[in-house]
């Protein structure tokens, strides 16, 4: 469901419009960027610190997927800039705008199971497994929560009010 751009009072041109948007987008994987480098920066190093030997099997299965998370979170948000550099001019900003957002919601599902996964590795050589068990959930409840859920049911309540009324 997707809210009319129209109903949305702004006085600006389509071009306008969409250079707008595309800035928008790419500010916002700016700001992700930068944090999933240091997340993936942190992770790449753990395999050689000194603790890394006592790490299990478990251990080892979340911190691949915490890496492996990093890895795609990294390529979808830097996507949308490589692909504009590479369609420059061919006024392709629609697709674009629409590609980042998929690679955009991709990143941001990728990014919360590696902080999910590299949280409760952590966790768990620190404490005892149920503590990483509730950690898992917490962290991933309130990804999903302030990513997913939120935003999604502020779509329909909006798509809901843009909707016409029905005459009965």
């Amino acid at each position: 469901m997707s809210v009319d751009p129209s109903s949305k009072p702004r006085n600006e041109t389509e071009h306008e419009r969409l250079d707008r948007q595309l800035m928008e987008l790419l500010q916002g994987f700016r700001v992700a960027t930068t944090g999933v480098q240091v997340l993936f920066a942190f992770l790449l190093t753990v395999p050689f610190s000194r603790g890394w030997s006592g790490v299990d099997g478990t251990g080892k299965a979340l911190f691949y997927v915490a890496l492996f998370g990093a890895a795609l979170a990294s390529i979808c948000f830097i996507a949308p800039v490589f692909q504009h550099r590479i369609l420059f001019q061919l006024n392709k900003k629609p697709l674009l705008i629409r590609r980042a957002n998929r690679f955009g919601i991709l990143g941001a599902f990728a990014l919360a199971l590696s902080i999910t996964a590299s949280t409760t590795l952590i966790v768990q050589t620190l404490a005892v497994d149920t503590a990483a068990v509730g950690t898992a959930l917490a962290v991933l409840a309130l990804c999903g929560w302030a990513w997913f859920v939120q935003p999604y049911l502020t779509r329909l309540s909006a798509g809901r009010r843009a909707e016409p009324e029905e005459d009965s």
